[in-house]
């Protein structure tokens, strides 16, 4: 007999500023500092201009001397710049890496300046301690919301103003650059576009050199409920109603798709859900594990704006260095998840053997546990010694 019984958003830790309870016992973190860093105008990929750009940042450590002592963090999808460390004492949860993020971490913030900024278009537009130039945003030049009118954005757009950031703090040459994610084909574009800037790559939980087309049609999955809200708008939506439905919708066949099938087998079993009819004799009913990527992505949807993350599901998309590999020259430690449905372990595989055959040096690990791409945020201190040696070698 299925069981209805309370419950609660056991061990999804996937939003970088979320209050999910761990799954992880944190050590004491850094206090750190989000600043805000400005471009006069940026050109994007798409041959198109914006103007009076910002994004917010973090830095952990200090810069030497010689500006080469750095490592860039690029965030993941649906993150932040907070990589580590707590805004303040009271702040429940640190950042999504502080595993291994700060004094004595894996990536010694004794050692190495560690910086991670906000992408454009970030997906989370009302969260205050984030900036970030995109549809949400005013455009200068009509002091309206940019809306439908902003541009597609790429990877490489993301890196451009990572490099004009780096330039601005006197950064002459990163020690590494490593993301989870979409962190992960951040790295990558840096590796191919700066190849002398950079010792090391580390991409994490990443789909390999290309978005191949099954991820492609996934990520087109995620976003699809969007433009079915009737207050969608075609994009047009500021000062109105907007479309929380559909970004609900879109935030739990992520989540869901991010978790791992034994992962919610552990914790939901077949109960039922503690609200609402019995799903057995009313349509209405809910079964736990849909009431609690309910709940949650209820949540989510509030602090986020659904055509950022229309244009930041685009930039996966259109990501590949397939037809630039013959620049790398980095050494490199890929890091997949067993249980990952999302960037599978495959992908990594693939670009393992493809940068292998190029010659250069390749390190893999892989975290084991049920809990699918989040596996890589949650469990990301399985692989610290790893890291430690690493960095250190």
């Amino acid at each position: 007999m299925t069981s209805r019984a309370p419950f609660a958003l056991s061990g999804i830790k996937f939003f970088s500023y979320s209050r999910q309870p761990l799954l992880e016992t944190w050590t004491c973190s850094m206090l750190v500092q989000k600043m805000i860093f400005r471009l006069p105008e940026l050109l994007l990929q798409c041959g198109r201009t914006l103007r009076e750009v910002e994004v917010g940042y973090e830095t952990y450590g200090t810069l030497n001397e010689k500006g080469d002592n750095a490592i860039l963090v690029a965030h993941y999808f649906s993150g932040t710049s907070h990589a580590a460390g707590r805004y303040n004492e009271n702040e429940p949860e640190p950042g999504y890496w502080d595993a291994i993020i700060g004094p004595g971490k894996a990536i010694d913030t004794n050692k190495f300046f560690v910086i991670s900024s906000d992408t454009l278009s970030n997906i989370n537009a009302k969260v205050p301690t984030v900036t970030s130039t995109g549809p949400s945003s005013i455009d200068p030049e009509t002091g309206r919301y940019y809306g439908s009118t902003f541009p597609i954005v790429t990877i490489g757009d993301f890196v451009t103003v990572q490099k004009a950031l780096a330039d601005a703090l006197g950064i002459k040459h990163f020690h590494a650059v490593c993301g989870p994610s979409m962190g992960a084909l951040q790295a990558f574009e840096w590796a191919v576009r700066y190849p002398d800037m950079i010792d090391r790559v580390m991409p994490v939980i990443g789909p390999g050199i290309a978005t191949e087309p099954y991820l492609i049609s996934l990520v087109s999955l995620w976003a699809a409920p969007i433009a079915l809200d009737p207050n969608f708008n075609g994009g047009d939506y500021y000062g109105q109603i907007e479309p929380l439905r559909g970004l609900k919708e879109a935030f739990k066949t992520i989540t869901l798709t991010c978790v791992g099938y034994d992962w919610a087998l552990r914790l939901y079993q077949r109960r039922l859900g503690d609200k609402g009819p019995d799903p057995a004799i009313d349509l209405a009913g809910k079964f736990a594990i849909d009431q609690s990527l309910d709940d949650l992505a209820k949540v989510r949807a509030s602090t986020s704006d659904a055509n950022a993350l229309l244009r930041t599901a685009r930039a996966v998309q259109l990501f590949s260095i397939h037809e630039r590999k013959q620049r790398l020259k980095a050494r490199f430690l890929f890091i997949a998840a067993s249980s990952d449905q999302v960037m599978q372990k495959a992908y990594s595989d693939r670009g393992i053997k493809e940068i292998r055959d190029l010659g250069l040096t390749v390190e893999e690990f892989v975290i084991e546990g049920d809990g699918g791409h989040l596996d890589g945020l949650n469990k990301i201190g399985q692989a610290a010694e790893t890291i430690r040696k690493f960095m250190n070698t």
